[in-house]
């Protein structure tokens, strides 16, 4: 279902109800650890997969931003230029 790689991967999944009583599969979810980094002011156009590039070379980290940032949605980090973002070291 996942990349080996995914933040998803070793997740267990389970079945659940839809408020409108359909049955589905769905993850578990998960356990954000205690992370440290150096705050980062947004710039104008920043994306989180090109602050993850820049810091750690590899953009499909991104997500150990939005993680350390206890983010859901990783663009609403980047949507205010100006705004300061925790971004763990790689």
């Amino acid at each position: 279902m996942f990349l080996p790689n995914s933040r998803y991967s070793k997740l267990a999944t389970v079945q659940t109800t839809t408020s409108t009583g359909e049955s589905v599969t769905a993850l578990k979810l998960r356990p954000l650890t205690s992370v440290t980094g150096t705050p980062q002011q947004v710039e104008a156009n920043d994306r989180l997969d090109l602050i993850a590039q820049h810091v750690t070379g590899d953009a499909t980290q991104f997500w150990h931003i939005a993680d350390a940032n206890t983010a859901l949605d990783g663009r609403t980090l980047t949507a205010e230029p100006g705004a300061t973002l925790l971004v763990p070291k790689a």
